[in-house]
């Protein structure tokens, strides 16, 4: 196994990498419909702890993957076997979300885990058995701090379920640390293009997720003769926000600003809350639907608070992603003013949905205005 070149020419995702990502969604839809549960049920502080817990584990084995893949993908028949290894623990993973959210059980999500990280380990050991100096210490550390992390995970098994969150910030902050320790003396060649790739695919399949479960929320309304007036307001305005999630992400290439590591890694792990806020779009409007169904033990203003996740996402996006690119005052300004109009937008009630569907459509149409007007005064130059 030997390191990709990081100039290497039109690196893309492979099919495998797609197939792995589709697999992974299957966990960030079980996290999604256990938080619909927990908040339609009237138990948002349980309901968002799980939520963000569960879905670092699902994020991080994922981030671990595309990180290696982009710098010692070989595509043969060992990695392929290895690859389909991890995506089995991840549907592990994803059969033990439901327990783990609801029982503090995790004893399937760890055994899953533990498939997926032994895979991992095992890929690391290959590349360092085919390199020297180095580059073979940055893998046997990677190798290293990955099983060590994995160890740390069985306090998941033997603490009481009261202290899991505090088991997940100390672990999460120990897995974070491993890139940073591991590449200390030699950065992985992973290919920034690739990379970029990689994560806006990533981006693309949440949202997919969250355009599914919206839609089987408003079927289920509709299949319970509820008022299609009522529903297709929210429908309208969840498909406007999903639609201006993926427009303002892709409005910037950014693989060009990953040029270090420390830009990469920045970057990289700030998708920790692009890819959850995405996610729970979704769940946002599920739990609108929920309450103008009467099915959600909670008030129209409290079920307002899933336009949270939209302005988070509009937040995210623009502080890690959208504003290396952006120029001037005018369009830096944007995306922050956006997440604070569609964060008012609770005020709404039962339009909050509507209403923040509305901000982020008028938020790309002002995108495109100020972008076009920079190009003609560029060319007028």
């Amino acid at each position: 196994m030997r390191a990709r070149s990081r100039a290497e020419a039109h690196r893309t995702a492979t099919p495998l990498e797609l197939f792995f990502d589709l697999c992974f969604v299957v966990a960030v839809a079980q996290a999604g419909r256990q938080l619909v549960h927990a908040l339609a049920e009237g138990h948002p502080g349980h309901g968002v702890t799980g939520y963000l817990m569960l879905f670092f584990a699902i994020w991080w084995a994922w981030v671990n993957f595309s990180w290696f893949s982009s710098a010692y993908d070989t595509d043969d028949a060992l990695y392929r076997v290895v690859t389909l290894v991890q995506i089995a623990g991840v549907l592990i993973l994803a059969a033990g979300v439901p327990r783990a959210f609801t029982a503090g059980d995790f004893r399937i999500v760890w055994f899953g885990y533990l498939v997926m990280r032994l895979a991992l380990v095992s890929q690391w050991l290959r590349a360092a058995h085919g390199t020297r100096g180095t580059e073979r210490r940055t893998a046997l550390h990677y190798a290293l701090g990955v099983t060590v992390c994995q160890v740390g995970w069985l306090a998941l098994l033997f603490l009481p379920a009261a202290d899991a969150p505090w088991v997940f910030i100390v672990m999460g902050l120990l897995e974070l640390s491993v890139p940073a320790v591991a590449e200390r003396d030699r950065r992985t060649s992973w290919h920034p293009h690739h990379i970029a790739e990689r994560y806006g695919l990533f981006t693309i399949i949440v949202l997919g997720e969250t355009v599914s479960a919206a839609t089987v929320a408003v079927q289920s309304a509709l299949d319970e003769h509820h008022d299609l007036a009522t529903l297709l307001p929210i429908a309208a305005g969840g498909l406007l926000l999903v639609f201006a999630a993926y427009w303002i992400y892709f409005a910037v290439p950014i693989h060009l600003h990953l040029r270090t590591s420390r830009q990469a890694f920045l970057w990289g792990y700030g998708h920790y809350l692009v890819f959850g806020s995405a996610a729970a779009i979704g769940a946002g409007i599920e739990i609108a639907v929920e309450e103008s169904a009467g099915r959600a033990h909670l008030s129209a203003y409290a079920a307002a608070c899933a336009t949270v996740p939209a302005a988070l996402y509009l937040f995210t996006v623009w502080l890690i992603h959208s504003r290396h690119q952006k120029r001037g005052p005018a369009q830096q300004l944007v995306l922050p003013v956006a997440a604070a109009l569609v964060l008012a937008c609770t005020f709404a009630g039962s339009a909050a949905v509507p209403a923040a569907g509305l901000v982020a459509a008028l938020t790309v149409a002002v995108g495109v205005t100020l972008t076009a007007r920079q190009g003609t005064a560029l060319e007028e130059e």
